[in-house]
């Protein structure tokens, strides 16, 4: 007995996103959306930081860099501004309308 499927059924696994894939391709647009938060957040940081004794240690550049990044970084993880929400809509495949 040979059951032939119509070109209508469900896709091949080939073509289902991988649940892997999809979770790294999130990751990736979040990372990314926090790399360009990174220096919006630095400069605004030096513009409301002012002049302080405290930023003219050694090492305090750095420190307030590192802040910043885990900063951007929580905001990304949490929705960001929209840019990984983009870049994922981006990358999914176009959806196709009609039967065929």
């Amino acid at each position: 007995m040979n059951i032939t499927l119509a070109s209508t059924s469900i896709p091949p696994a080939a073509n289902l996103p991988d649940a892997k894939a999809v979770a790294k391709s999130e990751k990736a647009a979040r990372d990314f959306e926090a790399l360009l938060l990174t220096p919006v957040l630095d400069a605004l940081q030096k513009t409301f930081g002012g002049d302080s004794e405290d930023a003219k240690t050694p090492g305090a550049s750095d420190y307030r860099l590192m802040a910043t990044q885990a900063l951007a970084q929580s905001m990304a993880a949490s929705g960001g501004i929209g840019i990984a929400k983009l870049i994922l809509r981006h990358l999914q495949p176009p959806k196709v309308s009609g039967g065929e």
